[in-house]
Formats: C-alpha cells, structure tokens, sequence
C-alpha cells in the first residue's frame, strides 16, 4: 500500500502529467475496438428525436420535425447539441467523415472529464490522489451518452469550480461575473436540467458572501445568462407566439411517468410493452401535435399528468420513491444491475463522511448542491440511467476519496524513544 501511495502521489504531483495519462488512458480504451461503439454514436437514429432534428437542420436548416409527422419547428430538445451534430455533416456532408467526427465529439468529451478528475477533486478539497483513483475507474468504465451527457459534467464542472472560486477568494468582479453568467446560459441550452444546480448556487452564495458589491455581481451574473438565453427564447417567441425556457417537452415526459399504467422507468415499460403516448410514437399522437401545435399539445399533455397525480396521490408517491430508489440504488427491476450503482453511492457517502470535517463550507456545497438538486426533475419523470451520467463524475471523486483516505491510509510514523 505505501508503494501504490508513493506512485500516485508522484502521478499527480505534476498536474500535466495526470492529465495527459488519464486523456490518453481514456483514448485508448474508447478507441481501441471502433467495432463496439454503438452505431447511434457516429449517426444519431433518425427514428428518435435528436435525429429526426438533426437530418431537418442538415436538409433544411430548420430545428424542426422530431415526430412521425411532419410538425414544423419545434423546442422539443435544447438546442445546442443537436447543432453540433448537424454542424458535422454540414461541414462534411452526411459521409464516414461526419461520422467519425460525430463520434470523436464524444470520445474527446468524455476523455476531457476523466482527465480533469483529478483538478477537480483537487480544487473541491478531496485531494488530486482521490480524483485520479476516480479518473482510473472512469477511464475503464466506458459508456456512450447520447443526448451530450459528457459536454453537459463537463460545463458542470467548470461551473462549480467558477462558482467556489468566487466564494472562496472573495475577488469577485462585473467581468467575472460576466463570464459565469455566459457559461451557464450556453450550458443550459446544452442541459436546461443544470438550471436546479445553478439555482441552488446562487441561494447559497446569497446567504454565504459578504462582499460589499456582492449584490451587484449578482445582478451581472443574472443578467448575464438571461443574455444568453434571449436568442434562443426570441426564436421560440416568433415561431411559439410564447415564451419557452429552452425546450418544450417537459409536459410530455410527466405524462409519460404519471399516467394509469406507468412504471418507474422507461426500462420496464419497454419490457412490458407499454403504450406511450409520444408523438414519436403513437401516429395519432402526431396528429394531435399538428392539429394543436407542440405548445398547446405540451400543455394539455401536462394538464393530463397533473390532474392523475391529484387523483392518484399514493401511486404517485410509490413511482416517485422507485423513481429515487432507481438513481441512487439502481434499477429494481433488475437485481443484477443494483450492486454497481449501490456501491458507488455507498462509497461516495463514505468519502464524503470521512472528508466533511476538512472540507470548506464552500467546498461542502459545490459537492452536495448539484447531488441534491440535479436529479429533482427526474424523480417525477419516467428514468432512464442516463439521466444521472453529468453527476456521476461527483460521484466518482467521493468514492476515491473513500479509496485515498480510508482503504489506503498513510502509514503512521514511527516514533522512536526520546523522540
């Protein structure tokens, strides 16, 4: 044990050089073997929403048509990863190149936030040792998000260090704040889901900063991302006649989980056969969304799910418990997927147990903000395992913090008589 302590005090002692194995350790695995990446990763499925907006923005410019039928445009999905696949092929066309590079997005992506695993654990107080155990177990734990899960940890990540280090240094400054402002506007157009997080931050510093002008850069900070959102919320405006936060849907998906013959997960009501009234589904649900609009169409699909969970409280609560046991102990329905998802939350209440005391208060929220609040919105929804992939890098950074300071813990010196 003192032998792996020395080796990976000398890896991270020089910042570059964690990083530069952890990228390349990352690279490889993902690349090693192109035949088992998924064929979703290089042309996204053109019978799922996020195809179905990026082959409308390659033929026609438009963010428009995720449904059977042709609907015009639409605020289904937030805007900017979609935008960067159709980015690909309007540079490449829809060729092997656009493909590769579609998939390299994700490959670099997910190997900047192993590599970084390290900084950020440093820079949370858990020490660069716990986020390269983290980086190690990441590096070999390969996933393929589908929806920009990795960008979406990697903008949380260089938000909540953005947001310690102006709790923290007690620097803050309009330009500052200018900057955060416009980094969580782009990444809420990449996860609108990171808003809960944002907002947590921001009552946290309320009640934590006692800078004379705090007030002030706050104001910046919020007018900064209000900034970044009008683009996309003027475009909505003209094409909605309304005002839309990022994306559309969110009354489709509560129907989705809170209807008579939901289940927790979308997992199990596949396996069931459930039908599911989505538009990109059910052809009469299309209809529906050309008939009504896709505004009018998310309202009523609301108004549906919110007048099941008044007249059904307990089977609510009991989907909303499953929907909580899902994300934090793993799927129920299937046993043999619990002991890797349990485990991991297991070890990152240790590490945080066993590192809480040395922690700064600002360090302690930027750890238990995004874990409390991220995954609010999905405990009311129909889960996917996906859904928790931005957060599990924290995760991750407690759970080697409980391997550091606990299963390989610094032999105690000696001490000699007279000493």
């Amino acid at each position: 044990m003192s032998s792996l302590r020395a080796l990976l005090d000398w890896m991270v002692c020089s910042p570059r050089r964690a990083f530069i194995f952890l990228f390349l350790l990352s690279l490889v695995i993902r690349l090693h073997n192109p035949a088992q990446i998924p064929f979703g990763v290089f042309y996204p499925n053109p019978e799922r929403e996020l195809g179905a907006i990026v082959t409308s923005l390659r033929q026609t410019g438009e963010f428009a048509d995720p449904y059977l039928l042709p609907t015009g445009a639409t605020a289904h999905l937030p805007p900017l990863y979609p935008y960067l696949l159709a980015l690909n092929f309007r540079l490449f066309g829809f060729s092997w190149i656009a493909g590769y590079m579609n998939m390299l997005l994700v490959v670099l992506a997910g190997s900047l936030l192993v590599a970084l695993l390290p900084w950020l654990s440093g820079q949370f107080g858990l020490g660069r040792q716990s986020g390269f155990i983290a980086g190690l177990i990441s590096a070999w734990i390969v996933t393929w998000p589908s929806h920009g899960e990795y960008l979406a940890g990697l903008f949380m990540g260089m938000l909540l260090v953005a947001f310690l280090h102006r709790w923290t240094r007690n620097r803050l400054s309009w330009h500052a704040s200018l900057l955060l402002g416009l980094g969580v506007g782009i990444a809420l157009h990449l996860q609108p889901a990171i808003l809960t997080v944002v907002l947590g931050c921001l009552a946290f510093e309320l009640w934590w900063s006692k800078h004379q002008r705090q007030s002030t850069y706050l104001i910046v900070l919020i007018l900064a991302i209000l900034l970044t959102c009008v683009p996309w919320a003027w475009r909505n405006y003209q094409v909605f006649n309304t005002l839309v936060f990022i994306r559309s849907n969110f009354g489709l998906e509560l129907r989705m989980g809170n209807n008579p013959g939901a289940l927790a997960t979308f997992e199990e009501m596949d396996a069931r056969g459930s039908e599911l009234l989505h538009p990109r589904l059910d052809l009469s649900e299309a209809r529906k969304v050309q008939d009504l609009g896709e505004i009018e169409y998310m309202r009523e699909a609301q108004h549906d799910a919110v007048a099941w969970i008044v007249s059904h409280p307990d089977e609510f609560l009991w989907l909303t418990m499953r929907r909580i046991a899902n994300v934090w102990i793993g799927p129920l329905h299937r046993p043999s997927g619990i002991p890797a998802v349990l485990g991991l939350t297991l070890l990152a209440l240790l590490g945080l147990w066993w590192t809480f005391p040395a922690l700064s208060t600002p360090q302690r929220a930027v750890l238990i903000i995004p874990l409390a609040a991220y995954p609010l919105t999905y405990y009311f929804v129909a889960y996917m395992p996906r859904y928790r992939m931005p957060i599990d890098w924290i995760l991750l950074i407690l759970a080697g913090a409980a391997a550091w300071n606990r299963i390989m813990p610094k032999p105690e010196r000696k001490v000699e008589p007279g000493q």
